[in-house]
């Protein structure tokens, strides 16, 4: 095990003790934040046919005189083609969508044509003028425009998105093979803390941070499931631990530190567990630790909301994502310091802080300087870290500095 190590360090031990992800067939339409596990790969040509970019008519180029009198054969329609083909001085109407007929290789829109009919004794013929000249062969999509079978359309990895599933199903593909999303057990420990809602005794407060917890745990694409609370009792937070075995990880919020009253690592040690790390040089958020449990791995944050949501963000979410079969996504962004920033101490250290996009399309991070491991509010009004490494010396406005975004609407702040 090792002491206190350095948030990189932090991080690649997490992701070297990731246990791989199974695997499972999802209907297309559940897969929406799911992560693929294999290459998913068109089974058809998109379109299927060639199509009719207008409504008009499926002429041949040749024949599109302006002024000229076509013969009307039939009607193309979504759904219903044209059995036939479009031989000279013919036409066929069309509509958008609809299969091109043989033969045809132009639409004539609807707007440049004029359709004439006339009574031959029992029988009638449609005829259509071509009421505009035709520059060049147009309006015809052709057959696998979009992508054709056997192209690649999302590769291994990928968290699917709202759009990636009407893509995967316009290849005519109805179930895809996704990670299982980790189960994410959690709990919070203290006799302090009291429901929402719930009268507060002298020394009691809320206990929120499950809420925020719940939710990330969610967003990032684990499957949340909570606990309970726990006592400040070695017996109560084993039975907890123990609750969470089924799960793939166990997040543990509070009792993290060295106080008479904190709990949780010394009963994760007697439930059977190993720590890989026990602290972190970083603040907020240095009684941050991290241990496996047979297969489950263990995270445990610190009480404190701003401790317990910006250790979540640094290492809960990467967590989730190697456990789905997604590598953690670059999260560091370059932006322009738009206040000054005191020299930092021997810890890394990150900020919460505001990002705006200014007239030049710069980033621009404002810090919170409210810094109180004890605070919601910069968190919530905010949208970034400002990572500030250890030792750093003063950062003027207007120095580069890099930030974690954690809110990806970042800019619509309520």
């Amino acid at each position: 095990m090792k002491t206190m190590v350095s948030v990189e360090e932090a991080l690649s031990l997490i992701a070297g003790a990731v246990v791989a992800p199974t695997f499972e067939i999802v209907p297309v339409g559940k897969a929406c934040g799911r992560v693929s596990a294999q290459d998913i790969v068109a089974a058809i040509d998109q379109p299927p046919f060639r199509a009719s970019a207008m409504d008009g008519y499926a002429v041949r180029f040749a024949d599109a005189k302006e002024g000229a009198r076509l013969r009307v054969v039939g009607a193309s329609a979504a759904g219903s083609p044209f059995a036939g083909a479009v031989g000279a001085g013919e036409a066929v109407r069309i509509f958008t969508g609809a299969a091109a007929p043989a033969g045809a290789d132009h639409v004539v829109i609807q707007e440049e044509t004029q359709e004439e009919t006339r009574e031959e004794t029992s029988a009638e013929e449609s005829v259509v003028v071509i009421a505009a000249a035709q520059a060049k062969p147009s309006h015809l999509r052709a057959a696998g425009i979009d992508f054709s079978a056997g192209d690649i359309l999302k590769r291994a990895g990928a968290r699917l998105s709202p759009i990636d599933l009407g893509l995967i199903a316009a290849a005519n593909t109805p179930e895809v093979s996704v990670a299982k999303r980790p189960i994410v057990a959690y709990f919070d420990n203290g006799d302090e803390l009291r429901e929402p809602g719930d009268a507060l005794a002298d020394g009691m407060i809320v206990g929120s941070n499950r809420f925020a917890l719940n939710a990330l745990i969610e967003e990032w694409g684990g499957e949340a499931h909570y606990l309970g609370r726990a006592a400040d009792d070695a017996d109560a937070i084993r039975r907890k631990i123990e609750e969470a075995r089924g799960a793939d990880i166990l997040v543990t919020i509070g009792g993290a530190s060295v106080g008479d009253h904190d709990y949780v690592k010394s009963s994760f040690v007697d439930c059977g567990g190993e720590f890989i790390f026990s602290k972190i040089k970083m603040k907020p958020g240095k009684p941050t630790w991290f241990g496996r449990l047979d297969r489950l791995r263990a995270l445990g944050l610190p009480g404190n909301p701003a401790s317990a949501v910006v250790c979540a963000i640094l290492f809960l979410r990467p967590l989730i994502a190697l456990s789905s079969g997604e590598g953690p996504a670059p999260s560091i962004v370059k932006a322009v310091l738009a206040a000054p920033m005191p020299a930092n101490g021997s810890r890394e250290s990150y900020v919460r802080g505001q990002l705006d996009v200014d007239a030049t399309g710069r980033l621009i991070a404002t810090p919170n300087l409210r810094e109180d491991s004890s605070l919601y509010s910069p968190l919530a009004n905010g949208d970034c870290l400002i990572r500030r490494p250890a030792d750093a010396p003063d950062a003027p406005a207007g120095a580069l500095i890099d930030c974690i975004i954690y809110r990806s609407s970042f800019g619509a702040r309520g």
